[in-house]
């Protein structure tokens, strides 16, 4: 799991460079979008959350509306819309039994389907109308780690490519050199994350509980990192859009139970700076009651270190860039929590790589 980590620049890179030609992709591709105004993503675990993400690129660059759904759920729906929406589905391998089922469910019903995965030959690929091959090479460790980078960073090419067909937003210029800097970016922060993240894990070893929160593309990567946390270190953890903190969730409030809270920001974008000091604002009351807060902030923001018992710096990119960002540290302190405790986060309990039965 820590060697895939630490392969994410080159993975990233790699996927990057199979559709730098945008042109093709306009050409090829987006276009098929342009007939939809509907699309539903249907996955389970990472890659679910992967679509959670990829549901605020395509809504927010593309003005396509957006359904998340569990695939084990939407399988067995009593009805359909009547809108006959485009279906995505996302799986590491391919062959998720439940999402495989979605696919050959809505090609049953004539719908458009795409599918974004990691492995070439896999049935999805073999029989969506329209699929996409992550490059992250092959994962071995059950956890998803690279493959999940690479499915955000696939999604926001996508984004990106359809929302220039659409002529949805003009100012693509961006989030596109975002992207670009991304490997670059991952290369250049990853030793100084595990050094830190290995404190952060001692430091935290004791407990047995975590809440993560964020707000917006943010949410996504929250919920991320708590089912990280549950797959690999076998800890207790649930995430939160942050505002809803204050809804029930912080009465688990104490030193015990600590708050990952994701407080990164895009500087040029307003509604990133709206939502970074809503998220300031849960951070401080948080603080206020006794919390442990472990911040993810911006390189440098001296003012969001103020409401963390501990912060891990990220550098600065766009809302979608951030996302990529974020995770690795994420995914590092499941890992070394995992590590500290004996267990090997390659082969957790109970769990295989691939979902064989619905």
């Amino acid at each position: 799991m820590l060697d895939e980590i630490l392969e994410q620049p080159a993975a990233i890179q790699r996927t990057l460079q199979q559709y730098r030609d945008c042109d093709e992709l306009e050409r090829s591709s987006a276009p098929v979008f342009t007939q939809h105004d509907r699309l539903v993503i249907a996955a389970s675990g990472s890659s679910r959350h992967a679509g959670l993400a990829g549901e605020v690129m395509l809504e927010d660059l593309c003005n396509l509306a957006v359904d998340v759904e569990y695939a084990s759920e939407y399988l067995y729906r009593t009805a359909h819309s009547v809108l006959s929406p485009a279906l995505m589905v996302i799986s590491q391998s391919g062959e998720t039994a439940d999402t495989l089922a979605v696919l050959r469910q809505g090609k049953s019903h004539d719908l458009f389907t795409a599918a974004i995965t990691n492995v070439p030959g896999s049935s999805m690929m073999r029989e969506a109308d329209l699929a996409f091959l992550t490059h992250a090479g092959k994962e071995s460790a059950i956890p998803a780690t690279k493959s999940f980078t690479n499915q955000l960073v696939l999604l926001q090419v996508l984004a990106l490519a359809i929302a220039r067909v659409r002529r949805s937003r003009a100012d693509l210029q961006h989030p596109g050199r975002c992207l670009e800097l991304l490997p670059e970016l991952a290369a250049s922060r990853l030793p100084i994350w595990q050094e830190r993240v290995h404190e952060v894990a001692q430091l935290y070893q004791g407990a047995q509980a975590f809440m993560f929160v964020g707000r917006g593309i943010h949410y996504a990567i929250a919920r991320e990192g708590a089912l990280k946390l549950k797959e690999t270190a076998y800890r207790q953890a649930e995430a939160y859009p942050a505002g809803e903190v204050r809804h029930g969730p912080q009465a688990l409030v104490s030193e015990n139970v600590p708050t990952v809270t994701i407080a990164t920001h895009d500087p040029e974008d307003a509604d990133s700076v709206l939502r970074y000091r809503k998220t300031l604002e849960i951070a401080r009351e948080l603080r206020a009651k006794g919390g442990e807060v472990i911040a993810l902030v911006n390189e440098d923001d001296r003012e969001a270190k103020q409401y963390a018992s501990c912060a891990l710096e990220v550098p600065v990119s766009n809302e979608y860039g951030l996302a990529v960002l974020e995770v690795m540290p994420l995914q590092l302190l499941a890992c070394y929590l995992a590590l500290n405790d004996g267990i090997n986060p390659d082969q957790p309990r109970y769990l295989s790589k691939a979902v064989t039965r619905k």
